[in-house]
């Protein structure tokens, strides 16, 4: 016996297939993001929306629906949909950070904002983690740690780093700020796609990261504290830096090569 299907919005008597509402959301987001939608303009009627995207109507009002709940246009019958000023859209929803950021040049100036809330949140995370983490996020700290010292290209050392201040953030067992988890993940995303094309970046950085895993582990609050201070003050100038910067670069030339397996040469 087939299990029923989830309920999903209908138009005209049809179901709405989730997929082409992010489709549509994530298009106009981003455009109202980039400003190429303007704060306090207008988005196109919804049957030219319909053309646009070739969807139906119930697919363009769930897109704009969920854009209201994450504050970026306001809906009022008669007048139409609007674009909200910036500051009253939920600017740590995973989604909106995503639309703000980009994803070929971050702006460098929303980069170094959303960096101060790391250096808001991340310090005091790294002192809660020092007096409360169990065994087991004391273990996934330092596998994060250690998956960081072993990678050798970008990718490998953005997975790692993310884990460990991820990590972290769980170690406090604070719900509040467990719900940071999504949009420090997505900033960490943002940050290092600029900061990993500066030379030094990650290996400059590693002794930092060991001295803050070193010290939630002690149980030492204070040295937890200062120490990510440090990891996030490094990121600042890289990202203040004013040198290019490329999605592709390497971490560095002195970047821990990978382990030969067994029969390597």
């Amino acid at each position: 016996m087939k299990s029923p299907a989830r309920s999903r919005p209908k138009a005209n008597g049809k179901l709405v297939k989730p997929g082409r509402i992010q489709s549509v959301l994530k298009v106009l987001g981003s455009e109202i993001a980039q400003d190429l939608i303007p704060v306090g303009a207008s988005l196109p009627p919804e049957h030219d929306l319909e053309s646009r995207f070739g969807v139906g109507r119930g697919v363009v009002r769930e897109a704009i629906k969920t854009l209201a709940a994450k504050g970026l246009v306001s809906v009022r019958p008669r007048h139409g949909t609007h674009v909200r000023p910036r500051g009253e859209w939920s600017l740590l929803d995973r989604d909106v950070l995503s639309w703000l950021v980009g994803t070929e040049k971050p702006n460098r100036a929303l980069l170094l904002a959303l960096q101060e809330v790391r250096l808001i949140i991340e310090p005091a995370a790294a002192a809660l983690a020092a007096e409360r983490a169990t065994a087991k996020d004391r273990k996934r700290i330092n596998d994060a740690l250690a998956e960081m010292e072993a990678s050798y290209d970008v990718p490998s050392a953005i997975v790692a780093d993310k884990a460990f201040h991820l990590a972290i953030i769980d170690a406090t067992h604070n719900p509040v700020l467990q719900g940071f988890r999504g949009a420090i993940d997505t900033i960490l995303s943002a940050v290092f796609m600029v900061a990993t094309g500066s030379p030094g970046w990650f290996n400059e950085n590693l002794p930092n990261h060991a001295t803050a895993a070193h010290a939630i582990n002690e149980g030492n609050a204070e040295k937890a504290r200062v120490a990510m201070q440090q990891v996030l003050g490094y990121t600042q100038v890289k990202l203040s830096s004013k040198k290019k910067y490329g999605r592709n670069a390497q971490i560095s030339s002195s970047a821990p090569k990978p382990k030969k397996k067994r029969g390597d040469a």
